[in-house]
Formats: structure tokens, sequence, C-alpha cells
């Protein structure tokens, strides 16, 4: 039996679970739906006008902005690679452990390890090619899903709902929540400004990265529930 500290309450994210599959389910279904789309060149245009929204129309190669601007996306970009998003892992996984919220350290666990091999089983079966744009940073993966936006939602949004788990000020959990979010939109619009991904690599993988964060999070209830 793992024991649940008193405050703690489960009632906002435990009451309506029917709703969050739901909502999870639809954003599977989104993915789907561009997942098929791409795979029949139907998002070209779709890609490439919003793509060109974040170059210059005399130079296409190089991204709008002052230079110092491309630097900055460049650092938020980090917000959502391997290195960055693995540090932050361990480390939560170090703490949760220490103070003995094992549960909390499984959830997180599965949660994050899953969604790596999720997300790089689909970059290989869909390998789609990045844009190929000049001056864009190199990679080295294929382009859908977007590992970052993918990732960075799984990460930073299982992290939001753990902590509003555990806090009683609704001002609080929607903090710690608009947070999560406002990381995970930034890494994925910071992709296509540097050129790497087309916008529906990120809407696919915040669709994916959302939905996995919410069924880790209802499967994480259920289990508390029957332990």
């Amino acid at each position: 039996m793992i024991d649940v500290p008193k405050q703690v309450s489960f009632s906002w994210i435990a009451r309506p679970p029917v709703v969050f599959g739901l909502i999870a389910l639809g954003l599977v279904g989104v993915f789907a739906k561009i997942a098929g789309e791409m795979r029949e060149g139907e998002t070209g245009p779709f890609d490439n006008y919003f793509l060109n929204i974040f170059r210059t129309p005399a130079d296409p190669s190089h991204p709008i902005g002052p230079a110092w601007l491309f630097e900055v996306a460049r650092d938020v970009t980090s917000l959502g690679s391997y290195a960055i998003l693995g540090t932050i892992f361990v480390l939560v996984i170090v703490y949760l452990l220490l103070a003995r919220r094992r549960g909390d350290a499984v959830h997180l666990g599965a949660a994050v390890l899953a969604g790596v091999v999720l997300s790089n089983l689909l970059k290989v079966g869909f390998n789609r090619p990045r844009p190929g744009l000049d001056n864009a940073p190199a990679v080295f993966t294929s382009s859908f899903p977007s590992g970052h936006a993918t990732m960075s939602a799984v990460v930073y949004l299982t992290l939001g709902v753990m902590l509003s788990l555990h806090e009683d000020s609704r001002g609080l959990r929607g903090f710690y929540l608009a947070a999560a979010s406002l990381l995970t939109l930034a890494v994925g619009v910071s992709r296509v400004y540097l050129g790497v991904h087309y916008p529906t690599d990120v809407i696919a993988g915040w669709c994916l990265g959302i939905a996995w964060a919410i069924a880790c999070a209802l499967l994480s209830e259920w289990w508390r529930r029957g332990a």
C-alpha cells in the first residue's frame, strides 16, 4: 500500500476520467488525421505557408527578425532537447525517490521513458524528410512527429500535473499547468522558426505528447486508488 499525503486532492482529474480520456482519444484522432494527410502529400500548402511566415521574403534561407532572435530561438528549443529534458528527468526522479514519493517517480518514469520509445518508433515509421532549409541547425533524425514537441509536452505537462495534484490552491494549480503549457508551446514554435520542422510535425507532436501525458496521469490515478 502506498501512502498518499492527506493534502493531495485528485478530484479535479479523477472525478471526470471519461472527459480526460475522450480528450486524449480526440488528440490521437487529430494525430492520425495529420499523419494520413501528410503521407498523401496534402499538408504541403499548409506547411509551406506557415513555414514561410517565419522566413525573410527576400531570402527564405534566413528567419525573420534580428540575429539575436535566432539565438534566443536556439536557446528556447534546447528546452525540448534530450539533454535538458533528460537532466530535468533524472533530477526530479532522484528528488521523488529521496522524498519517498515512489508513486510519482513511477508515474514520471513510465511516462517519459515510454514517450521516448513511442516518439522514436513513429519517427522511424514515418521517416519524413526535414524541410532542408539553408542555415537551419543540423539535425540527424526524421521530421515527423517532432520529438521536441512530443517530449516537451510529456515532460512539462506531466510535471505540471504532478505539482497540481499536490496543491490545494486553485491559482497555483493553474499557474503550474499554464507554465507547463507555455514551455511546450514555446519549444514547438521554435522548431518551426528555426526551420527544422514543418508545422504539422509540431502539431502532431503536441497532440501525441498531450494525449500521452493525459493517459499516464489517468493510469497513475487508477493505480493509486487501487494500490
